[in-house]
Protein backbone atom coordinates (compact mmCIF):
# COMPACT_ATOMS: atom_id res chain seq x y z
CA UNK A 1 0.00 0.00 0.00
CA UNK A 2 3.10 2.53 -0.56
CA UNK A 3 1.83 3.56 -3.67
CA UNK A 4 -1.24 5.26 -1.63
CA UNK A 5 -0.47 8.48 0.28
CA UNK A 6 -3.20 9.86 2.34
CA UNK A 7 -3.24 13.25 3.71
CA UNK A 8 -4.68 14.73 6.78
CA UNK A 9 -5.89 11.75 7.84
CA UNK A 10 -8.64 11.99 10.39
CA UNK A 11 -10.53 8.97 12.24
CA UNK A 12 -13.21 8.68 9.94
CA UNK A 13 -11.88 9.71 6.21
CA UNK A 14 -8.84 11.73 4.85
CA UNK A 15 -9.25 15.13 3.30
CA UNK A 16 -7.18 13.15 -0.08
CA UNK A 17 -6.19 10.25 -1.09
CA UNK A 18 -3.46 10.02 -3.76
CA UNK A 19 -2.70 7.16 -6.20
CA UNK A 20 -2.34 6.58 -9.65
CA UNK A 21 -1.41 10.14 -10.79
CA UNK A 22 -4.64 11.26 -9.06
CA UNK A 23 -5.79 12.60 -5.66
CA UNK A 24 -9.06 12.03 -4.71
CA UNK A 25 -10.56 15.10 -1.84
CA UNK A 26 -13.28 14.26 0.76
CA UNK A 27 -16.38 16.42 0.58
CA UNK A 28 -15.28 20.02 1.37
CA UNK A 29 -17.60 22.11 3.57
CA UNK A 30 -17.15 25.75 4.66
CA UNK A 31 -17.79 27.37 7.75
CA UNK A 32 -21.28 25.93 9.08
CA UNK A 33 -24.05 28.81 9.38
CA UNK A 34 -22.18 31.47 6.86
CA UNK A 35 -23.83 32.19 3.26
CA UNK A 36 -23.73 29.84 0.21
CA UNK A 37 -21.40 32.19 -1.28
CA UNK A 38 -18.77 32.52 1.73
CA UNK A 39 -19.16 28.75 2.04
CA UNK A 40 -18.06 28.56 -1.43
CA UNK A 41 -15.31 30.63 -0.68
CA UNK A 42 -13.87 29.21 1.94
CA UNK A 43 -14.62 25.32 0.30
CA UNK A 44 -12.38 26.58 -2.76
CA UNK A 45 -9.80 28.15 -0.24
CA UNK A 46 -9.38 24.76 1.20
CA UNK A 47 -9.30 22.55 -2.26
CA UNK A 48 -6.61 25.13 -3.63
CA UNK A 49 -5.16 23.66 0.00
CA UNK A 50 -5.35 20.06 -0.45
CA UNK A 51 -4.44 20.39 -4.44
CA UNK A 52 -1.15 22.20 -3.59
CA UNK A 53 0.04 19.56 -0.56
CA UNK A 54 -1.05 16.61 -3.31
CA UNK A 55 1.89 18.53 -5.99
CA UNK A 56 -1.58 19.88 -8.09
CA UNK A 57 -3.52 22.87 -8.68
CA UNK A 58 -6.95 23.79 -10.16
CA UNK A 59 -5.94 23.97 -13.47
CA UNK A 60 -5.40 19.90 -13.39
CA UNK A 61 -9.18 19.32 -11.96
CA UNK A 62 -10.66 16.42 -14.12
CA UNK A 63 -13.70 16.36 -11.81
CA UNK A 64 -15.70 18.09 -9.35
CA UNK A 65 -19.17 17.09 -8.00
CA UNK A 66 -21.19 20.01 -6.31
CA UNK A 67 -24.21 19.47 -3.80
CA UNK A 68 -26.02 22.30 -2.46
CA UNK A 69 -28.44 22.42 -0.03
CA UNK A 70 -31.04 23.88 -1.94
CA UNK A 71 -31.12 24.32 -5.76
CA UNK A 72 -32.24 28.18 -5.70
CA UNK A 73 -28.03 29.01 -4.56
CA UNK A 74 -27.13 27.41 -7.48
CA UNK A 75 -25.97 31.13 -9.19
CA UNK A 76 -24.82 32.85 -5.92
CA UNK A 77 -22.58 29.36 -5.99
CA UNK A 78 -21.74 30.08 -9.40
CA UNK A 79 -21.23 33.46 -9.09
CA UNK A 80 -17.76 32.36 -6.39
CA UNK A 81 -16.77 29.36 -8.88
CA UNK A 82 -17.01 30.97 -12.32
CA UNK A 83 -14.52 33.92 -10.42
CA UNK A 84 -12.55 31.22 -9.37
CA UNK A 85 -12.38 28.04 -11.77
CA UNK A 86 -9.19 28.04 -14.29
CA UNK A 87 -11.62 29.57 -17.67
CA UNK A 88 -8.41 27.81 -19.96
CA UNK A 89 -9.30 24.49 -17.83
CA UNK A 90 -12.31 23.58 -16.66
CA UNK A 91 -13.47 20.34 -15.26
CA UNK A 92 -16.29 18.33 -15.79
CA UNK A 93 -18.54 19.34 -13.45
CA UNK A 94 -22.22 18.07 -12.30
CA UNK A 95 -24.32 19.96 -9.61
CA UNK A 96 -27.10 18.03 -7.70
CA UNK A 97 -29.20 19.04 -4.43
CA UNK A 98 -29.09 16.69 -1.61
CA UNK A 99 -29.70 17.18 2.50
CA UNK A 100 -25.93 17.83 3.70
CA UNK A 101 -24.15 16.45 7.33
CA UNK A 102 -26.36 19.50 9.11
CA UNK A 103 -28.59 22.25 7.91
CA UNK A 104 -25.66 24.94 8.69
CA UNK A 105 -24.27 23.29 5.68
CA UNK A 106 -25.07 24.63 2.09
CA UNK A 107 -22.18 23.82 -0.41
CA UNK A 108 -20.07 20.69 -0.27
CA UNK A 109 -17.54 20.29 -3.05
CA UNK A 110 -15.78 17.04 -4.09
CA UNK A 111 -12.82 17.34 -6.82
CA UNK A 112 -11.09 14.25 -8.37
CA UNK A 113 -7.47 16.23 -9.89
CA UNK A 114 -4.26 14.99 -12.04
CA UNK A 115 -0.98 15.00 -9.93
CA UNK A 116 1.61 16.89 -11.65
Amino acid sequence: MSDIKRLEIGPRMSQAVIHGGLVWLAGQVGNAGDSVADQTRTILERVDALLAQAGSDKSRILQTTIWLDDMKDFAEMNAVWDAWVDPSNPPARATGESKLATPEYKVEIIVVAAVS
